[in-house]
C-alpha cells in the first residue's frame, strides 16, 4: 500500500544536487510521485521511510533525524512571551515542542541546536544549553506555581521572576493628593517603569530595575518618609509600629483638643459671652488664646508641619486645609484680643474654640480611620497567621527545635498531630490527613502519603510523618501567595486612576473657592464683612475633602483582593476586579475544567488480527514521547497490564491531531480521524461511547484499532455552569475534542453553547470572534495550549494546579481547583466595584454639596451659615462613611451556598 512520506535532507547545496536526486529518484519503480528542494523530500511510495533514506545516503546526502532537544530560556516574562517563542519556533519544519515555560523548552527537531538558539535571540529572547545562573537577589514578584503532585524545585523558581518589583513602606502621607505627589516624585527616578501608591496601605509598588537608596532619598526630598520592604515579617512589624503609635498620637491629640474646644463651645452655646467688649474679656481670651496656641503647637503641630513641607515643595495638600483654616481662625480672634479697637464692634467675635473643635473632631475622625483601614488587612494578616514559627528538624538522628526563617533547602522536618506545615516540602515516611481550607479553600481534609507534596500554612490532622524541605522563606506557596495579593492590593483599576486625577488638582481648586468666597463675601456681605469672610474661608477650607476621595477606590480594591484571597482566588491586577465585573461570557476549557484532567483508558477495540496487548504496545511506544493528558492514560494502562514497552524512533507530533513514530521498521500513527485522513488513512466505523475520546491506531496505511479514553466530569461542574447562567453570564465550552463527546459533557452540565474540534492556535481565535459579537469574554483553562486563549480574553482565569504559563498569562488564578470558585471571584468582582463606586459617589456628593453649603450658598434663603465646627465635623466624617461602606465587603458571602466561601 502507498503511503506519503516526509524527509529532510541535508548536503543539497544546488541545482544539481536536486537533478541528482531526482534522476535516483525517478529510477525506481516504487515510487509514484515525488518532490524535491534543497531541504525536503516529499513522496508518494511502498517503500519505507529506511529504505528511501538508505537511498538518499548513497548519492551521498544526509537524511537527519529529529533529536530531542531541551534548552534553558531568558527574558521571557510572561505568557505572551511564551506565545512569541511558541509561534516563532512552530514556522520551522520536522519541529514539535514537547514542553514550554518561561525558563526552559524541550522540542523534537531536526535541526542544529545552535539554529535554534539563533532564532530564539533573533526575536528578543536568550537561550543556552546550560541553566543561567539568577542575578543577585533583589525585590522581584516570582511566578507563583501552585501544583499541588509535583515538588517545585527552588532553583527552577529563582529563576522564574518576572519584572523587577519593590515594595516601600511610605509615611507622611496624608490625603489623596499626596497620592499623586509620591507618584510623580518616584516616576521621576532612573529606570522606574511604572509605579502605584495605596493610600489605604501607605505603600508604594514601583516596577523596574531601580536602585533603592537613590529612590527612598528622592521621596525623602519631597517630604516623605521610605523605607524598603525587604520581607513580609518585616513589612508586617513595621506597619503594625506605625498603626500603634499614630493610633496613640490619635488618641492622645483628640483627648486634648476636645478637652479644650468642647468646654468653650458650650459656653459658646449656653449664651456665654464670646465678644471683645472690655479689657477683662482681653485678659480672660488672650489666656485661652495661649493654650489654644499650645494645642495648635501640639495637637495639631503634624498638620502645620506638612503643610510647610508641601508648600516647600510647591505642594497643597489636606493639611495646608486644616492648617490654613484652624490658624485663620487662630490669627483672627488674637488679632481681636490684642487691638479690638481696630475692628468694628460688631465683628469682635471670638473663634478660639473652632479652632479647638476642629482639631479635635478632625484628628478623632482620623483616629476612627485608621482603626478602620487595618481591619482591611485582615486578609493577608490571616494568611500570614497560617505560618508556624518554629519548626522540629531531625538533625544527627536528634529533634531540634529551630526557628523557621533558619530552616533550609534539604532539611528533614518532623510533623507530630495538630501542627502546622512550617514550608514547603515532600513526604518522605508516614501518611497523614491535613486541613489546607485556610490556604486552598478545600473544605475537606486531604490525605498525603509518600511523595506527596506539603504547603506551608496547612494543618496536620491525625497522623505523623516526616518530609524534607523543598521551598523555604520566600519561595515557599504561601509566601508567593501573600506577595502576589499585597502586590494586587497596591495596584489601581481604571476607576481609582480617574480618582486621583481629580484629587491631584482638589486641593488648590477648595484655596480658589475659598478665597473667592471670602472676596464675595468681604464686597458684597452683610456686617459684619470681616466675621462673615472669615467664617466662609474657614468653613469652605474645612468641609472639603480630599481624603474620602483618596480611600475610596484603595480601600474596596485592599478588601476586594484580600476577600478573594480567603476563598482561593488569586487576583494578580486591581484593574481585572473591574474588568471581571462587566464578564457576559464565560469560554471554558473542557479537559481538566469542566472535567477531572485525569483520563482513562474506558475500551480497547481491535481490528484485522491485533489483539488489546498489541494495540496498547504500539500506542504506547509513541505516547511514551509526549506529555499529553491522553498519553497518560494510554502509558498507564499499559503499567497496569504490566506489558512491556516497544522502543520507537522517527517521533512526530502534530499539535491537536496526534503523532507517529517508526517501530521495527513499521511507521506506526495515534491520533483523531483527523490525523488519520490526513495521511490516508482510512478509519473503519465502530460503534463509539458518546463519553469518550476516541484514539485511532494505525500501521502503515492500516488502521488496527481504536482506544477509548474517559475523563470524568467533575461533581462541582454542573452547579457551577448554574450558577453562571443566574449571575446571566453565557457558558461556553471549548474543547478540542471531536463533537460527539463535546455535545454529550455540554448535555450533561446543561451547556448550550459548544466549540468542539479546536486545534489550540484555534482557541483564541474562538476569543476574538466572540469579542467581535461586542461579549465581554472570561476564559478559564489549565494548559499550556490555554495561555493564548488566556492572555486573549478581557480575563484569563487559570486553575491552579494547571501548567505556569497557563498560570501567567492568565489575571485570575484559582487556587482550588473549582469553577465555583470562578462564580464568587466574578460575584466578589461585581460587590467590589459596586462599593468602590458607592464609596466615590459618596466622596463626590459630599464635595459638591458640602462646598457650596460652606460658602454661604443657603444663607439668602435662610439667613443661616455654616460653623467651621460643623464642617470639621463633616470632614471626619466623610472619611470615616467612605472607609466603613469599603469595610462591608469583609462581610461579603456569595449568594449560592458555596461551602468554600461561608
Amino acid at each position: 500500500m502507498s503511503q506519503k512520506l516526509t524527509l529532510l535532507l541535508a548536503g543539497l547545496n544546488c541545482g544539481r544536487c536536486i537533478a541528482k536526486v531526482e534522476k535516483a529518484l525517478s529510477e525506481i519503480p516504487k515510487i509514484s510521485h515525488f518532490s524535491v528542494t534543497k531541504t525536503e523530500l516529499t513522496l508518494t511510495t511502498t517503500l519505507s521511510y529506511e529504505e528511501i533514506a538508505e537511498n538518499i545516503t548513497q548519492l551521498g546526502y544526509s537524511v537527519p533525524e529529529p533529536e530531542l532537544i531541551t534548552l534553558y530560556l531568558a527574558g521571557l516574562k510572561c505568557g505572551k512571551c511564551v506565545n512569541k517563542t511558541t509561534d516563532t519556533l512552530s514556522t520551522l519544519s520536522h519541529t514539535s515542542i514537547e514542553s514550554i515555560s518561561k525558563d526552559k523548552i524541550t522540542l523534537n527537531t531536526v535541526h542544529s541546536q545552535e539554529s535554534i538558539i539563533e532564532l530564539i535571540e533573533s526575536i528578543g529572547f536568550q537561550a543556552s544549553s546550560a541553566p543561567f545562573i539568577p542575578d543577585s537577589p533583589s525585590p522581584k514578584e516570582e511566578v507563583i506555581t501552585l501544583n499541588k503532585e509535583t515538588p517545585t524545585d527552588q532553583s527552577k523558581t529563582e529563576k522564574q521572576k518576572i519584572e523587577k518589583t519593590t515594595q516601600l513602606i511610605l509615611s507622611g502621607m496624608t490625603c489623596a493628593s499626596c497620592v499623586a505627589s509620591v507618584e510623580k516624585i518616584i516616576s521621576a527616578v532612573a529606570n522606574v517603569q511604572s509605579v502605584s501608591v495605596n493610600l489605604a496601605e501607605r505603600t508604594a509598588l514601583i516596577y523596574g530595575d531601580i536602585n533603592a537608596p537613590e529612590l527612598i532619598k528622592a521621596i525623602e526630598k519631597g517630604g516623605y518618609g521610605a523605607e524598603i520592604s525587604l520581607s513580609e515579617e518585616q513589612r508586617r512589624k513595621r506597619q503594625k509600629e506605625q498603626y500603634l503609635k499614630t493610633t496613640a498620637a490619635h488618641k492622645r491629640n483628640t483627648i486634648m483638643s476636645l478637652a479644650i474646644g468642647a468646654p468653650l463651645m458650650l459656653w459658646g452655646v449656653f449664651g456665654g459671652n464670646m465678644q471683645i467688649t472690655t479689657v477683662n474679656d482681653q485678659l480672660a481670651w488672650g489666656f485661652i488664646g495661649l493654650i489654644c496656641l499650645g494645642l495648635l503647637l501640639t495637637a495639631g503641630k503634624h498638620f502645620f508641619v506638612n503643610a510647610w513641607k508641601a508648600f516647600t515643595h510647591h505642594r497643597a495638600t489636606m493639611d495646608t486645609l486644616v492648617s490654613l483654616g484652624t490658624g485663620s481662625a487662630w490669627l483672627y480672634s488674637m488679632a481681636l484680643v490684642i487691638y479690638p479697637a481696630f475692628f468694628p464692634e460688631q465683628a469682635r467675635h471670638v473663634y478660639f474654640e473652632a479652632t479647638a473643635m476642629i482639631l479635635g473632631l478632625i484628628t478623632l475622625g482620623n483616629l476612627i480611620e485608621t482603626k478602620a483601614r487595618n481591619r482591611t488587612s485582615n486578609a493577608i494578616e490571616k494568611l500570614l497567621n497560617l505560618q508556624p514559627q518554629t519548626a522540629t528538624v531531625i538533625q544527627d538522628g536528634k529533634e531540634v527545635e529551630l526557628p523557621v526563617a533558619l530552616v533550609t533547602k534539604g532539611m528533614i522536618i518532623k510533623i507530630k498531630p495538630g501542627e502546622k506545615i512550617p514550608v514547603d516540602g515532600s513526604i518522605i515516611s508516614g501518611e497523614s490527613y491535613l486541613d489546607e481550607a485556610m490556604l486552598t479553600g478545600e473544605p475537606l481534609p486531604c490525605l498525603k502519603i509518600k511523595d506527596d507534596v506539603v504547603h506551608a500554612g496547612t494543618i496536620n490532622q491525625q497522623g505523623s510523618f516526616t518530609f524534607t524541605a523543598t521551598n523555604v522563606g520566600e519561595h515557599t506557596m504561601l509566601a508567593r501567595i501573600i506577595a502576589m495579593v499585597r502586590n494586587a492590593q497596591s495596584s489601581k483599576p481604571k476607576l481609582a486612576k480617574l480618582a486621583d486625577k481629580i484629587s491631584s488638582v482638589f486641593v488648590p481648586s477648595v484655596m480658589i473657592i475659598a478665597i473667592f468666597s471670602a472676596l464675595l463675601w468681604y464686597n458684597f456681605g452683610p456686617e459684619p464683612t470681616s466675621s462673615y469672610m472669615l467664617v466662609v474661608a474657614t468653613t469652605v477650607l474645612i468641609i472639603a475633602c480630599p481624603c474620602a476621595l483618596g480611600l475610596a477606590t484603595p480601600m474596596s480594591v485592599t478588601v476586594g483582593v484580600g476577600k478573594a484571597a480567603e476563598f482561593g482566588a488569586l487576583i494578580k491586577d486591581a484593574d481585572v476586579l473591574q474588568t471581571a465585573s462587566h464578564i457576559d461570557t464565560v469560554v471554558v476549557d473542557k479537559t481538566g475544567t469542566l472535567t477531572e484532567g485525569k483520563p482513562t483508558v474506558s475500551k480497547v477495540t481491535s481490528f484485522a488480527a491485533y489483539n488489546e496487548k498489541d494495540i496498547i504496545s504500539f500506542a504506547a511506544a509513541i505516547e511514551s514521547h509526549s506529555e499529553h493528558p491522553l498519553a497518560h492514560a494510554v502509558m498507564t494502562y499499559l503499567n497496569q497490564h504490566s506489558w512491556d514497552l516497544v522502543t520507537s524512533t522517527q517521533f512526530n507530533a502534530q499539535l491537536g491531531l496526534g503523532a507517529s513514530a517508526n517501530i521495527a521498521g513499521d511507521t506506526v500513527f495515534i491520533g483523531n480521524t483527523s490525523y488519520l485522513l490526513n495521511n490516508e488513512i482510512a478509519t473503519p466505523d465502530v460503534e463509539l461511547s458518546p463519553a469518550s475520546t476516541p484514539l485511532f491506531v494505525a500501521i502503515n496505511k492500516e488502521c488496527i484499532g481504536v482506544i477509548e479514553v474517559s475523563d470524568a466530569i467533575r461533581p462541582d461542574s454542573k452547579l457551577a455552569v448554574a450558577q453562571f447562567t443566574q449571575l446571566g453570564i453565557n457558558v461556553v465550552m471549548l474543547t478540542g475534542d471531536r463533537k460527539e463527546t463535546a455535545d454529550y459533557v455540554a448535555q450533561q452540565l446543561g451547556i448550550t453553547h459548544v466549540v468542539s474540534g479546536v486545534l489550540p492556535d484555534g482557541k483564541a481565535q474562538t476569543i476574538k470572534d466572540l469579542q467581535a459579537q461586542g461579549k465581554k469574554v472570561a476564559m478559564i483553562g489549565d494548559g499550556i495550549n490555554d495561555a493564548p486563549a488566556l492572555a486573549q480574553a478581557e480575563v484569563g482565569i487559570a486553575m491552579g494546579n494547571g501548567s505556569d504559563v497557563a498560570i501567567e498569562s492568565a489575571q485570575l488564578t484559582l487556587i482550588r481547583h473549582s469553577l465555583l470558585t470562578a462564580v464568587n471571584a466574578i460575584e466578589l468582582s461585581r460587590a467590589t466595584i459596586t462599593n468602590m463606586k458607592q464609596n466615590l459617589f459618596g466622596a463626590f456628593i459630599y464635595n459638591a454639596i458640602g462646598i457650596p453649603i460652606a460658602a454661604g450658598i443657603l444663607f439668602p434663603f435662610t439667613g443661616m451659615l455654616l460653623s467651621p465646627v460643623v464642617a470639621g465635623a463633616a470632614m471626619a466624617l466623610s472619611s470615616i462613611t467612605v472607609v466603613s461602606n469599603a469595610n462591608r465587603l469583609r462581610l461579603f458571602k456569595s449568594q449560592f451556598s458555596n461551602e468554600h466561601t461561608d
